[in-house]
Order: structure tokens, then C-alpha cells, then sequence
């Protein structure tokens, strides 16, 4: 899984980086840990219990747990230690919305100011995502796909000049993973990703901004529509 901290601006190739420090080394592998649900929504995460495990000291760990509160992963309580944050259908509901109004504006700028080099970015974003997508069925492909997804949408609005919505939407969709993987491994509603993601490169190509924030927002509330019809526990668990 990839991990940053924050907030800093994000690099699309920084998740394929070793990590430069213990924090780092233990933030990634915490924040994994969550995303993936091997660490469940509202577990209590007793630093003197799971400090082994992560390979690093108390005050290590506690500073990697303070990153996670920052990218809202991970809540905490003064005196009383740190927990999982929990999820819902409400929560990723807000998340959901809130990624369509602010990602789609910053696409309609991008497509308008992108240049040859943002195209050509695009093109390679779109093909390695495209051969990812040929592989979700496999369980092993799914972190690969995860990383060349995330790249894809970073690089769509990539020209945007606006950097703390790009700053925020880097949020966001580390927010929205977790839901996402959920809609993914339970395989609630058929769906074609692939078939989006190549109307989406399309429009955008085109330059087709109306057509193409379109599509975006109907990409995003597609999961959110999946995640719906999932059992109640599913989220809970």
C-alpha cells in the first residue's frame, strides 16, 4: 500500500520509494494495515501491544499513529490512546460527494490547461492502468491496481492549478480506498471499470471537460452505489 504524510504535495511515483525513516517505515505499514482491514474499523490500537509487531519503539510508533490522525485513518483520545476510525455509509457518503464537487472542477481546469506533456502523461497513465485492470481478478493484482488507479486520477487533474484541492483530494481518495477495496473484493454490483476508465481518458483527451466531469462524478458515486447494497456488517465488521 502507499503512504504519505501530511500534508505535503503528493508525488505519483513516491509510493514506489523506500522508506527513509522508522516513522515512515512504521506509518506505511500501519496505514496498509488499516486500508487492507487486517487493523479494523474501531480497534483499539495499544501501542505497548502492537509496537513489536511493526518492528519499532513506543515513541516511534506513537508518532506514526499521529500521521494517521491526520489522514483521518486514526482517531485519538487524549489520555486514553489511539483507535481505528471507524467507517459508514454516511461517512463515505460525505467523502463521496465531497470528492465529485471538488474533483471534477479540478478536471475541467486541467483538461483546459493541460499541455502536450500532460497528454502524453495521461496516455502512459491510462496504458498501465489499462493492464492493471486486466488483471483485478487476482487477488495478488490488487495493490498494483490500487497504485496505477491512484496515478491515473492524479495525473487527469494533474494541470490544475489549484494545489490544496489537489492537497485534499489526495485525502479523500486515501479516505475512499478502504470503501473502495470493500466494493471491489465483495463484488456487489457488476460493473466494467475498465469501460470507465477508458470513456473518462477519452473525454478528456477530447478535451471534452463537460463530458468528461460527467463521467468523473458518475465513476465516483459508482462505488458509493456498490457500497450501498453491501450487508450492514460489512462495515461494522
Amino acid at each position: 500500500m502507499n503512504l504519505k504524510t501530511a500534508p505535503r504535495k503528493e508525488n505519483p511515483e513516491e509510493s514506489n520509494t523506500e522508506p527513509k525513516t522508522l516513522v515512515e517505515a512504521a506509518y506505511r505499514s500501519l496505514r496498509r494495515d488499516i486500508i487492507e482491514g487486517r487493523l479494523t474499523p474501531g480497534d483499539k490500537l495499544r501501542i505497548e501491544h502492537i509496537k513489536d509487531n511493526y518492528g519499532v519503539g513506543a515513541g516511534t510508533l506513537r508518532e506514526a499513529l499521529s500521521l494517521l490522525i491526520s489522514d483521518a485513518l486514526v482517531i485519538s483520545q487524549e489520555q486514553r490512546g489511539f483507535w481505528v476510525a471507524p467507517v459508514s455509509l454516511e461517512d463515505f457518503g460525505d467523502i463521496t460527494e465531497t470528492r465529485v464537487m471538488l474533483e471534477c472542477e479540478a478536471l475541467r481546469q486541467s483538461i483546459k490547461l493541460g499541455d502536450d506533456a500532460w497528454e502524453a502523461d495521461l496516455v502512459a497513465a491510462f496504458h498501465r492502468l489499462t493492464r492493471a485492470d486486466e488483471k483485478l481478478a487476482d487477488s495478488e493484482s490488487r495493490e498494483e491496481w490500487e497504485e496505477r488507479n491512484r496515478i491515473f486520477h492524479e495525473v487527469l487533474i494533474a494541470a490544475c492549478p489549484l494545489r490544496w484541492v489537489k492537497h485534499f483530494l489526495s485525502i479523500l481518495y486515501h479516505q475512499a480506498e478502504r470503501y473502495r477495496r470493500l466494493s471491489i473484493q465483495q463484488k456487489s454490483v457488476p460493473r466494467n471499470i475498465h469501460a470507465e476508465h477508458e470513456a473518462l481518458f477519452k473525454a478528456a483527451l477530447a478535451r471534452d471537460a463537460e463530458l468528461a466531469s460527467n463521467i468523473l462524478a458518475q465513476h465516483i458515486r459508482f462505488t458509493f452505489q456498490s457500497i450501498r447494497t453491501l450487508p450492514v456488517e460489512t462495515l461494522s465488521r
